[in-house]
């Protein structure tokens, strides 16, 4: 089975220069996105808050290939809300015109979430750690990449994870979570 690949760089080999360089440039789009959202104070920003978290969701797939079998439709990359949706139109404009690749973008909100879901990019929130999980076992080990939002530690399985420190919205990347989503071939690049 063929399964998401991490661009080299984010989720590479361990001191390869191309994940250094990729590394570089996704912490680049970090901190610009820092400095130019910075969340001053979580109740009265909390719409800035997830301002930055879908301006970030919106660009996180330019820095992953999918298998061609994750597509059924050629046209749209789907990016999937599990259970309740905290962006509102925030993320729909955010991701309007957006295109990965040739791929639109597009926001597809979800009460329960299933392997065969079609999502390429899934954001789990909320504090129900049970249901985190739930949705998480519920497309592990298929082309997805899982983002989730500020449990602490990232709940087993999510690749990035959103964090708020320094009052600024910021994101963990989990390597061998990444790795465990590549296929064999992919892992030796």
């Amino acid at each position: 089975m063929e399964l998401l690949t991490i661009l080299p760089g984010v989720a590479a080999g361990v001191g390869s220069r191309a994940r250094l360089a990729s590394r570089h440039a996704l912490r680049l789009v970090a901190l610009w996105m820092v400095f130019a959202f910075s969340v001053s104070t979580a109740a009265e920003n909390e719409p800035l808050e997830y301002a930055v978290k879908a301006a970030y969701l919106s660009k996180f797939g330019l820095y992953v290939e999918w298998p061609r079998a994750a597509f059924s439709s050629p046209s749209a990359l789907n990016l999937c809300i599990a259970g309740e949706d905290p962006f509102g139109a925030t993320l729909d404009k955010a991701v309007a015109d957006q295109r990965i690749g040739n791929r639109a973008i597009v926001v597809r909100r979800l009460k329960t979430v299933a392997r065969d879901s079609g999502c390429h990019i899934l954001y789990v929130g909320g504090s129900d750690k049970r249901q985190i999980r739930q949705v998480i076992d519920a497309v592990q080990g298929t082309a997805v990449l899982i983002v989730s939002d500020g449990a602490s530690p990232a709940p087993a399985g999510s690749i990035i994870n959103f964090v708020v420190k320094d009052n600024r919205v910021r994101f963990d990347i989990d390597d061998e979570a990444a790795d465990q989503t590549r296929s064999p071939s992919a892992r030796s690049c």
